[in-house]
């Protein structure tokens, strides 16, 4: 059960991420990988800064706070590759 409120937690995450970083997001596969992607690298940072959640609701800041800074990291690669 506990992986199929990851797998939620992610595309909502994702979803929010992808519309706040630019606008419309890439798509439910994407915003999924991202989600996923992003709630274990914001748990990280979370956990570095002492903040630990135990809800759905922190759950779901601690992916969208992930996946955000997850797509600025891809999209400030992007820049200085061009």
């Amino acid at each position: 059960m506990n992986f199929i409120w990851y797998i939620l937690i992610g595309i909502v995450s994702g979803a929010v991420a992808g519309k706040l970083m630019r606008g419309g997001g890439f798509g439910w596969i994407v915003n999924l990988v991202v989600g996923i992607i992003g709630g274990v690298l914001g748990g990280w940072i979370f956990g570095i800064l002492g903040i630990h959640t135990s809800s759905i609701i922190g759950s779901l800041i601690t992916s969208v706070v992930g996946a955000i800074f997850l797509l600025w990291i891809v999209g400030w690669l992007g820049k200085t590759s061009r």
